[in-house]
């Protein structure tokens, strides 16, 4: 769901997923619309190992790639609670990387992400 405690839990399972992977040696690359500040920095406290990636595209860019047409819908008022339209998006104030996806390539960004990782020495 769209919901804050909906989207919460969800960051929760995915951090704590990601974290048991981590500590068993792999690495864990996950992805998630995550607009709240307090959880993302809940799930860092709890791992070692957290790179924030800040996939950054403004709200137009995000529309027009809307192949699911849930911008739309949200804006017509058929969906409650959806980021960028009547839910706020926090942006990360530190991310270890952002990444541009307006005026960057999906493979500079790929690069970016794993050039960072390595420098951290997770690769």
């Amino acid at each position: 769901g769209f919901s804050k405690e909906d989207r919460d839990t969800n960051i929760l399972r995915i951090g704590f997923v990601a974290n048991l992977l981590s500590r068993n040696g792999v690495v864990a690359i996950t992805a998630a619309i995550s607009p709240y500040q307090a959880i993302r920095d809940e799930v860092r406290a709890r791992s070692s190992n957290f790179v924030e990636v800040y996939v950054k595209a403004p709200l137009e860019v995000c529309e027009a790639r809307d192949v699911k047409g849930l911008y739309a819908k949200a804006r017509a008022g058929e969906i409650k609670g959806f980021t960028g339209i009547d839910d706020p998006y926090e942006e990360p104030p530190n991310p270890e990387i952002i990444c541009y996806t307006d005026g960057e390539s999906v493979a500079e960004s790929v690069t970016k992400i794993l050039s960072k990782l390595e420098e951290l020495g997770y690769i």
